[in-house]
């Protein structure tokens, strides 16, 4: 008999008897929402294909390998066994409590701020990408 510690591996596209896909895509969404990110975004940063973490997203009950639950959960920063607990257990295990500590509260705030750089950074690299300079930004008016 396999370890409880060890996954089995998907290779039937069916669920299996006792996988919660509906957790599975109530935790990705929640996630999502909470992190201010979008399907495009996930997929890139997961290296998952946009149709898949749509299908994920709704809870198809479509079977998907552990290695795309992996990678989901990654992305999401979450342990990579996250979505695979949750896909068995039927909802997302406990994570800790939010902390009122100064220097948690400050990090989390500085985390998001670096987000929200990394996805404006992407944008400007898009732009410059496809032979668009973007708008440049003085602290001065410009001359007429």
């Amino acid at each position: 008999m396999a370890d409880r510690n060890t996954h089995r591996v998907y290779t039937a596209r069916r669920p299996a008897d006792g996988e919660d896909w509906a957790a599975v895509a109530v935790a990705l969404n929640e996630r999502m929402a909470a992190r201010r990110i979008g399907q495009q975004q996930l997929a890139e940063a997961s290296g998952v294909s946009v149709s898949t973490v749509r299908l994920v997203q709704h809870g198809t009950g479509r079977r998907f390998q552990n290695k795309t639950l992996t990678a989901l959960a990654r992305a999401l920063d979450w342990p990579d066994d996250h979505l695979i607990r949750v896909l068995l257990a039927g909802h997302p295990p406990t994570e800790p409590t939010t902390t009122d500590d100064p220097v948690i509260v400050t990090l989390r705030r500085i985390e998001e701020r670096l987000e929200e750089l990394s996805r404006r950074l992407v944008t400007v690299e898009q732009l410059v990408t496809a032979g668009r300079d973007p708008e440049p930004h003085t602290c001065e008016p410009r001359a007429r």
